[in-house]
């Protein structure tokens, strides 16, 4: 006898909630896959929840009540929420549906951060399908085939099981959940791949969906070794997030063609999905071997060479202007979010930081002759500190520090002083601060 349908769901919440190395930040809409994976992991591994987030994309009424139903249904499970609306129109350039992505991202990644969470999604087999359609549509090379199966650090329990078997285990269970008008709506390709096109593929050959998954299988399978290689022969400088630096020397060898394979990992790396042109680009520029100058890039990033080496990276803005860090709330600084809260949270890399409160605390740019002192040691030159972690050139200028009155407690990303520690006792202000760009 076969097993239940329900227990597929619940075995592979449970494989993926054992597997994962940090507890899971739930990101759930209110629609029946997500419902569905917020039911199925407090049944078998409730104490990895880290919390549930919704994100409401602010397209009107419906989208307010799904985030509500999620928010009830969180209080009454006894789980942590969080929520977030988006007031941000989509800029001219931009679709729709890729600007929802990126804040829907930033919001959960803002989110476990603190928590020091992974992402979880409720993606299915289903929805594997349709991307590795979608990306064959729209001319993808081997690494957008890959599509959900690529390695990422976002968890998805449910990858592998089909959309019919979650909705089995909602109606099995008991699971209520929001329907989501936009879902209908053929103003957005994924509806129309979803409703018109796959249901005419399967009438002609009822194994497509199968060699879908297939192709992004192989797709995602030949995008970690070649990641792997370039980790191993290319050496890649990762140590700040946003950016990936290489040997101009590394690249020397390697023709058009096969350059524009190695930019399209060394993107991935500094989390930019290069495109075709993207990378005919880079490989172009790589050619040259230019010892300075930079291309433009889509998206605000760019690829400079300078000192022997080629960086990836988010063009840097104009220099933010110094600003005091808020008692309560966020900071928009530059490309660096500060964010107050409520207590002292680990944050590795001196991406957090305990201040004393009643003082006057700012953050500018980095200056030339800014020095840093510990405990035991005397002031040793900011510059050197940013150096060591490959913070240089262009990107130093715009690197925040933070400051009590003339003093340099607090380099983010870097290091603390001992004076960025409120003693034990009296008031203190606990801050977080993220990149939120290259």
């Amino acid at each position: 006898m076969s097993r239940p349908r329900e227990r597929v769901v619940a075995d592979a919440v449970r494989r993926a909630a054992q597997q994962a190395d940090a507890p899971l930040l739930l990101a759930v809409s209110g629609g029946m896959d997500s419902m569905v994976l917020l039911r199925a992991m407090m049944l078998v591994a409730p104490d990895r929840i880290a919390g549930v987030a919704t994100f409401d994309h602010g397209t009107g009424e419906a989208a307010r009540r799904a985030a509500d139903a999620v928010q009830d249904e969180a209080a009454r499970l006894g789980v942590g929420f969080f929520r977030e609306r988006l007031t941000e129109t989509a800029p001219a350039t931009d679709g729709l549906e890729a600007h929802w992505r990126r804040a829907r991202h930033a919001f959960l990644r803002r989110t476990a951060l603190p928590l020091g969470a992974r992402v979880a999604t409720a993606h299915t087999r289903d929805d594997q399908v349709e991307t590795v359609l979608m990306r064959i549509m729209r001319g993808s090379g081997a690494r957008g085939l890959a599509g959900l199966a690529a390695p990422s650090a976002i968890v998805r329990p449910l990858l592998t099981v089909s959309r019919s078997r979650v909705a089995a285990f909602a109606q099995q269970d008991g699971v209520s959940w929001t329907e989501d008008p936009s879902n209908a709506s053929a103003a957005f390709l994924r509806n129309r791949v979803r409703h018109d096109l796959l249901p005419a593929l399967r009438r002609v050959d009822p194994t497509i969906d199968d060699a879908l998954i297939d192709a992004g299988a192989a797709a995602a399978s030949w995008r970690a070794e070649l990641d792997e290689l370039v980790r191993e022969h290319l050496a890649p400088d990762r140590a700040a997030p946003g950016r990936v630096v290489v040997a101009t020397s590394e690249l020397a060898d390697y023709d058009r063609s096969s350059l524009c394979i190695l930019w399209g990992a060394l993107a991935g790396m500094a989390g930019l999905p290069l495109d075709r042109r993207g990378t005919h680009r880079c490989a172009a520029f790589t050619m040259k071997r230019p010892r300075s100058g930079a291309i433009p890039l889509s998206g605000g990033w760019e690829l400079e060479a300078r000192g022997g080496e080629l960086m990836l990276r988010r063009a840097e803005p104009a220099q933010a202007s110094p600003a005091a860090l808020p008692a309560e709330g966020t900071l928009e600084w530059g490309r660096f979010r500060f964010r107050s809260v409520s207590a002292a949270v680990t944050a590795v890399g001196g991406w957090g930081a305990t201040l004393p409160a009643g003082v006057d605390v700012q953050v500018r740019c980095w200056q030339a002759g800014d020095r840093f002192a510990e405990r035991g040691r005397p002031g040793r030159r900011v510059k050197r500190y940013l150096s060591d972690v490959g913070v240089r050139g262009s990107e130093r200028e715009s690197w925040p520090v933070v400051t009590v009155g003339d003093e340099v407690v607090w380099i983010p990303g870097v290091r603390r002083s001992d004076a960025a520690t409120a003693p034990s006792g009296d008031s203190a202000l606990h801050y977080l601060c993220e990149r939120t760009g290259g």
